[in-house]
Order: structure tokens, then sequence, then C-alpha cells
């Protein structure tokens, strides 16, 4: 079943992280701001398949200092960016380098400032670095961006979580190093290229593979899921060829969601998230360029520009493309409950019923989006970020009505990037990231 068609024009959502150099130095950065009370895989050439199988040997290590190490001071002469609208900042983080925001698999629930000399870990009240876990080697300066994906950077809730060459997978908390810890693989793992591709509710996920034979190219893959908690894998299971999970799961209806790279092409599985049974395939064409989950629905592109919806069982839900005569891209949706938002490049955002598609608001932001762009929905509020000059704006999510924009006026030539806890927004571009009072 189709749904009604949109007006106004956006732009295409994909797996494409595209990572951009800083300007490099080793200070921590340092608080300058204070106090308010305010207020397309676009295949990417089949990127994920083709160029994380290419690859592969580039595992990232992690290399970490206690807490309360002293810290370099930050460099001086660098002109402070100054709100221009919307709320004032509780507090304003100036890093050393740019950010590589790129690098995240899901956006944290806390403030951090990953860049490629590593991740600070900073005072959600103050703004202040709490710790620093070094990246161990650093990336150079001449990496190739279109590997960026290699550094994937997985996030709990107090911990950071990576592989070793060793074949351990290592969590480094976020505050006290007495309570990192290291872990074997499982036989089945060892030996093979490792990435982890999410944290859902405790369950930390990735895949392996590995090529055994030069006459086969075929690759020998796994896919595995860990209970943080009490560091037990749930299941490890082959597939037939490299499979990436996608996270978070869905919840209501129990599925893990998967990308099999087939060549020049795609196809989503579904698999079970308790057992990593597989349960059903849909889609197999090129155009699978970014997937999304929700309480119970799966998104994916409609082939049009559009979104469509596939239900638990893999039917075939509601669609919302561009109407006769439009033309625009759909980002990957932002589901809220019972509702989902679908943010277009042109600068439109939509609200749905997340059963039936049907249109509830229709919001035009002050700015087009760019495909690197990821909302934010926390309480009553879609956070929509734009280019480095366009700025944020806040949607009330009952009516669609913008309630504020919030831009500075630091130079900058990435997208703003977006997290949230339950106190403030934490909002960044480039070397600055500022933390806006949620209400």
């Amino acid at each position: 079943m189709e749904s009604p068609s949109s007006e106004g024009a956006a732009r295409g959502a994909s797996w494409e992280w595209d990572g951009e150099a800083g300007d490099g130095g080793e200070a921590p950065g340092d608080v300058i701001g204070g106090g308010g009370d305010g207020p397309w895989l676009d295949r990417r050439r089949v990127l994920i398949g083709a160029g994380v199988l290419a690859a592969g040997a580039a595992v990232w290590a992690f290399g970490r200092s206690g807490a309360g190490d002293a810290l370099p001071a930050p460099k001086p002469s660098r002109p402070e960016p100054t709100a221009l609208s919307g709320p004032t900042p509780v507090w304003t983080y100036r890093g050393p380098e740019a950010m590589t925001p790129e690098r995240l698999t899901d956006p944290p629930g806390r403030p951090v400032y990953l860049s490629k000399s590593g991740l600070q870990v900073l005072d959600p009240a103050q703004g202040t670095a709490a710790r620093l876990l070094v990246f161990d080697p650093p990336a150079t300066r001449d990496w190739p961006s279109d590997l960026d994906m290699l550094g994937k950077v997985v996030i709990g809730p107090d911990r950071l979580f990576t592989t070793t060459y060793e074949g351990h997978l290592e969590a480094r908390h976020f505050t006290d190093p007495a309570a990192d810890w290291s872990l074997p693989l499982p036989e089945e793992l060892q030996g093979h290229q490792t990435r982890l591709s999410g944290y859902d509710r405790g369950v930390l996920y990735g895949h392996s593979w590995s090529y055994p034979h030069e006459v086969d190219s075929r690759p020998q893959s796994r896919l595995f899921a860990l209970r943080v908690a009490d560091r037990s894998f749930l299941w490890n299971v082959p597939t037939d060829t490299e499979e990436q999970p996608i996270t978070p799961a869905t919840t209501g209806a129990n599925l893990l969601a998967c990308v099999r790279f087939l060549g020049n092409r795609a196809e989503l599985v579904a698999r079970d998230a308790a057992t990593g049974r597989q349960l059903w395939t849909a889609g197999g064409d090129e155009d699978l360029r970014w997937c999304a989950t929700g309480p119970q629905e799966v998104y994916v592109p409609d082939g049009n520009g559009g979104v469509r919806m596939l239900r638990p069982t893999g039917e075939p839900g509601w669609t919302y493309s561009p109407a006769r005569g439009e033309s625009w891209r759909a980002l990957p949706p932002v589901p809220d409950g019972p509702r989902v938002y679908v943010a277009r490049d042109q600068g439109i955002v939509t609200c749905h019923d997340a059963s039936t598609g049907a249109v509830l608001w229709s919001c035009r932001l002050p700015f087009l989006l760019d495909r690197r762009s990821h909302p934010v929905v926390a309480g009553r509020t879609l956070f929509v970020p734009g280019t480095a000059a366009g700025g944020v704006t806040a949607i009330h999510t009952s009516t669609g009505e913008p309630v504020w924009t919030f831009r500075d006026s630091g130079p900058g030539r990435d997208v703003w990037t977006l997290a949230s806890d339950a106190v403030h927004l934490y909002a960044g571009h480039d070397d600055v990231l500022h933390a806006l009072p949620l209400g």
C-alpha cells in the first residue's frame, strides 16, 4: 500500500562516513563558554562490502590514560565562537582538532569529543575533560577517508568498546580505569578480521571475516552478540557472505537488522536478536543505501528517493515517495514510538503515523540538509542538524512547529552532529561542542 506523496524536496542519506582531517594537535581542548540558563552505503560503491573486505587488516586498538592524568594546555589565540541565535549554551568545549563523528556507530548518550587523536570524555555539568582514551596508533593525516569506517567507535552507556589484533574484545570505562576489562573472543573468531557494529540495550553486536585461500575469494564470515552485563556471548553464527548488523534492533519484534553484501548490491537480512537465526530477507538491489529500525518496523529506501516500511514479517507496508514533478531524497527515518520522522534533503521534515504512513505534520527548515545529517529526538522535541552555517533547529514533536534555531559564529565546513542525555542536547561541528538546555 502506498502512502501519500509529499510536498517539497529533500536529499539522500546513506552509509557514507565522510571524515575530514582536522588541524592536528595534542591538547585536550578547553571550555570557553559558560553557564547560561538559556532556554548514499549510497552504495558508496558498496564501500562497506568491498571496502571493508579490502582493507580488513587495519583494525584499531586503543590505549588509555588514567583518570586525573595531567593534560597539556590548549592551543591559544583561536577565535571563540559565539551564539548568534537560539538558546544560550550552558557550556562550550573547544577541542584541539576537528571531530570525526562519522566514526560513531550511534549517537552517544553523553558528551564525548571524538577526533583522530582520541576520545575526550566530558563532564556533562561543566564541559571539562574527565578522561582521554587515546587511539594507538593514531590515524595518519593521509588516512584514506573511504576507510574511515575501519575506525568505527562503539559507545555504550558508560564504556567504549573495541577489538584488538590479539583477538580480545576490550571495554574502556569513561571515568574509572579500574572498571576496564578485556575478554578473549571465541575460538571461531580468532584469526579473523573483527568489527564491532553497535550496542543496543545491553548487547554488543559485531561481525568477522577472513580469506582462507587465495584461490577461493569468498570470505568466511560470522556474526556475534555479547551480553555486556556478564560478558557472555549469546551467539555467534556463520554467514554465507559478508554481513553487517545494524543497531538498534527492533524491540517489539526482537529483530536484528543486518546488511548482506552481494557483489555490487546488498540485501536486508532480519535475524532473531536472541539466537542469530535468519528469519527473512528483503531488497537485494543496489538502492539499499541505509536501513533504520523502529519499535515494530524496519525502514529502507523505496528505490525512488523515498521510504518504505517493512513489517516484522518482512512484508511491505506503506511507502512515502516524491510525487510527480518532485525530486528529493529521504534521510534514514527517526522512529519515535507510534510516530516516525522523515527528513528530506531539501530541508523539509514530515511526521508520519508509524502504522499507516499518514502524514501528521510537515515543517520547513531554514536550511538544507546534508547526507551526513542525523536528527535526534529527545522528549517532546526533534532536533535536526544542518551544515555548520545552517545550525540546528528544534521542532515540537506534537505540532511540527519550530521552537528555535541555534547557530554560532565559529567558522566550519562540517555538518552539525547531535547527542543528548536527560538534561542537555550536545551539538557540535568542526572543533566546537555546545551543551544546550533541553527545556
